[in-house]
């Protein structure tokens, strides 16, 4: 007998995962792991030139070692189509020409009939360049940088900047630079492709099946339908594993030119190089502000390196257009050319070095004004967007600087620098804002009731480690007043109903929302079989077997609205999510300063 719940509370109640036992005990099946028959292995070589061009390649020593297939190259691989880079990684694509535009860049694919064979193979394939000079310090190339979009516009400008940053009493003038940072997941990027009577399937490491579809379909000249992807589990990809890399298009091409399923895992040198990286950045910011820490101007200008085939914008000025109230306030976003692989979104991509620029700055105006950096941050709160001048559709963060600061003891705190110390440590107190756009995609999820009083919810979302399995049955047990363990999830597959990318915190919300409506939707089914009201879950096997159903479906959709933008932001409301950390600095010993 299903369970009835008199008030179902299970959302925001803890629980054990469901996905906790299978990835313990080795039940979870990653692309990797994948059993298929008859499959190879196939191991990718790049090259160790950063610029220049493929002169000469010997492969005859690789192709003749023991149970290689076959040695692709750009001069014996199938052409490829022209893909949308995003949702590519890259819009040129390896194993085509003789060009190299990167160091790391592929130019041979070893297939083997096992893996250490096409590991050695790998080893044997010789390669002679034509070197030509490459730019790899953006640094040194500011004179070159340009103007470059993705998602959202590069410039903003409101208010009269100069007479801004004029009036202010006080001027923070000062450069800040974020490094690299790369992913580093703890499931590589893995893909299995196999055909079947020229229907492709791939079993693939993916935040989106959806877009390993699209991609794929039009590098190889596929109608959609005709490519299946699938990836259940997910180790970890912090944006890594958002676009379509070259090793994914490369393993299903391979795989139809060889007539027989294929598998490249990157390796961990790989990385750095196979599926994008969180740019550099320089940042400049200008602050000024009267004597008691009011804003009169913010300028803040950021710039980045991108590859030479493609334009990454890292969008680090964003959070000036936005986090505190200013009456004037101009950001700016440019991108230098180098010669280094395409660059990604890396977890909290934009904000996340924007963050770090604008809060140095605010903290360095708190020390030039004398005003407590909280007290400062409050002086210049933002009711409404200072950019856009929208509401914000929610917004606390008031009220969480002052809990911050209780639970910290922030009124302990002694300003002067140097002054606060333990023992022979120094040891500083610091505190900053935080901010994060709240991105909103459309989602699709079906809800089914199964004859045995169990439910079952599909979508084509993917699990990246944050607990979908769990929270996912958590919604509908709400809805529909059944516990959660008489539910499941099945995701991560193209023929379910569409989910977008797992990426920017949006998943819970819109395939969640999903899932509601969808719950409700059968719900409501339920009742008109019923001739009315709803029966209890208990009485609903019964129901169905009367009215001659094995089973009973139903789906539901959520979308930001139609007049949203991609990334749905609404025509009337600024949404975002909003924050204040306080730290301890590391430890820093007297005798060391």
């Amino acid at each position: 007998m299903t369970a009835i719940l008199s008030r179902p509370t299970y959302v925001g109640q803890p629980r054990t995962r469901a996905d906790g036992k299978p990835k313990v005990t080795g039940g979870a099946q990653y692309a990797a792991d994948t059993p298929v028959e008859g499959l190879l292995f196939g191991v990718l070589v790049g090259a160790t030139i950063a610029s220049g061009r493929v002169k000469r390649l010997n492969t005859k020593e690789a192709a003749r070692a023991p149970g290689v297939i076959r040695v692709l190259t750009h001069a014996n691989m199938p052409r490829l189509g022209k893909v949308q880079a995003p949702p590519a990684g890259e819009s040129r694509h390896p194993l085509q020409d003789e060009e190299i535009r990167y160091e790391g860049q592929y130019i041979a694919l070893v297939v083997a009939r096992t893996l250490e064979q096409a590991r050695y193979g790998a080893a044997l394939v010789r390669a002679e360049y034509a070197p030509a000079a490459a730019a790899t310090d953006f640094l040194q190339l500011r004179t070159q940088a340009f103007t470059a979009t993705n998602w959202a516009e590069p410039d903003s400008s409101v208010g009269d900047i100069e007479s801004g940053l004029a009036r202010g009493e006080i001027r923070v003038d000062q450069v800040y630079r974020t490094a690299d940072r790369h992913h580093n997941a703890m499931e590589p990027s893995a893909t299995v492709a196999e055909w079947r009577k020229g229907t492709l399937t791939i079993h693939d490491a993916t935040q989106g099946v959806q877009f390993v579809r699209q991609v794929v379909s039009q590098a190889l000249g596929l109608p959609p339908q005709k490519v299946r992807v699938r990836s259940p589990f997910l180790g970890g990809g912090f944006g890594c594993k958002g676009y379509v890399w070259p090793h994914q298009i490369l393993t299903a091409a391979a795989a139809r030119e060889l007539g027989r399923p294929l598998k490249v895992v990157l390796t961990r040198a790989q990385d750095f190089v196979g599926h994008g990286y969180q740019p550099a950045t320089e940042q400049r910011l200008e602050i000024g502000a009267t004597r008691d820490g009011r804003l009169t101007g913010i300028r803040h200008t950021s710039l980045n390196p991108t590859s030479v085939a493609d334009s990454h914008v890292e969008y680090a000025a964003l959070t000036s257009r936005t986090l505190y109230a200013c009456p004037a306030i101009h950001t700016r976003h440019q991108v230098v050319r180098v010669h280094r692989s395409t660059p990604t979104p890396m977890r909290a991509p934009h904000e996340g070095p924007s963050n770090v620029g604008l809060e140095i700055a605010m903290d360095e105006l708190a020390y030039a004004s004398g005003v407590d950096p909280v007290e400062l941050r409050l002086r210049n709160y933002a009711e409404t967007d200072p950019t856009t001048g929208k509401p914000f559709s929610a917004k606390g963060l008031r009220a969480c600087y002052a809990k911050g600061a209780e639970r910290f003891g922030w009124s302990r705190r002694t300003p002067a620098p140097r002054s606060m110390r333990k023992g022979g440590t120094l040891v500083g107190w610091g505190m900053a804002s935080a901010l994060m756009p709240t991105f909103r995609v459309p989602a699709a999820a079906r809800i089914t009731f199964e004859p045995a009083g169990t439910v079952l919810i599909e979508s084509s979302t993917q699990e990246i480690g944050t607990g979908v399995y769990t929270i996912m049955p958590q919604i509908a047990a709400d809805v529909l007043e059944i516990a959660p363990d008489r539910i499941r999830l099945v995701l991560g597959d193209t023929t379910l109903p569409e989910a977008a990318m797992t990426a920017g915190s949006s998943t819970t919300m819109a395939v969640g929302s999903a899932v509601q409506a969808a719950a409700a939707n059968l719900k409501r089914r339920i009742g008109e079989l019923a001739g009315g009201s709803v029966p209890p879950p208990g009485e609903w096997p019964d129901l169905l077997r009367r009215e001659g159903l094995e089973r009973l479906a139903a789906e539901g959709t959520w979308g930001p609205g139609a007049n949203a933008s991609p990334t749905g932001e609404d025509p009337e409301w600024a949404m975002y999510t909003f924050g204040a950390i306080s730290s301890t600095s590391a430890a820093i010993w007297g005798m060391m300063v």
